[in-house]
């Protein structure tokens, strides 16, 4: 069996909560926030994001500090030498369109269009562009993290040699737009806390007629005949 995305809302949602959507508003502050966190946890990226707005009175501050300054302030966060130039790049790129560097003007855009804006930037591929896209403005888009795109694929819901850009394409078609915010945080709940990457806790998991289940289903005692 293969669920469908609504199916698994409705299984995962009184395991883990029903997420509400509240978009931030600030759609360059989630853009940097989202490079920091690739490739590391939420927790150092989240210390990183703090060390970097204490450390720069303004996004133009950062846009033109020198380089090391930037990698010292993210160093909490890892990589902090590959994504101090990328978050740089990405600020001179955002003004060179925007000279008060506010990238309010992704709300009047087509979300297509807002997509391939923000792709083209240097570092951004589909997650942190879906990300920004939905999180800060609350335009649609599924971002597709680790937890998601194991979760899914061990689910059925799209194949498992799926390269990661691709899942990004078919979950989206896949997922009606209306459920793209809680199907993420649903599959990341879900991915961390039980599907997990090595272990998966199958015998306490709710999708009982998971394709991919290690254990068998623990059968209901029979009633009184």
């Amino acid at each position: 069996m293969t669920y469908d995305p609504k199916q698994l809302i409705r299984l995962l949602a009184p395991v883990y909560g029903m997420p509400v959507l509240q978009p931030s508003g600030d759609p360059l502050a989630e853009l940097i926030l989202t490079i920091l966190s690739q490739n590391t946890s939420d927790t150092n990226s989240g210390r990183a994001f703090i060390s970097l707005m204490r450390r720069f009175p303004s996004w133009r501050a950062m846009a033109d500090a020198p380089l090391g300054e930037i990698e010292a302030a993210i160093q909490p966060g890892g990589l902090a030498r590959q994504k101090a130039p990328r978050i740089q790049a990405v600020l001179r790129a955002v003004e060179a369109r925007s000279p008060d560097l506010d990238l309010a003007f992704l709300r009047s855009l087509p979300p297509g269009e807002a997509r391939a804006w923000l792709r083209s930037l240097p570092g951004v591929g589909p997650k942190t562009a879906a990300c920004v896209l939905l999180f800060s403005l609350g335009l649609p888009a599924l971002p597709v993290d680790t937890h998601v795109e194991r979760v899914a694929k061990r689910l059925g819901l799209v194949p498992e040699r799926t390269a990661a850009d691709r899942a990004h394409d078919l979950l989206e078609a896949l997922v009606d737009p209306a459920d793209y915010y809680p199907f993420h945080m649903l599959l990341i709940k879900h991915g961390r806390r039980t599907c997990s990457a090595r272990k998966p806790a199958c015998l306490r998991c709710p999708l009982r007629e998971c394709p991919s289940r290690l254990e068998p289903a623990v059968e209901a005692p029979a009633g009184p005949a």
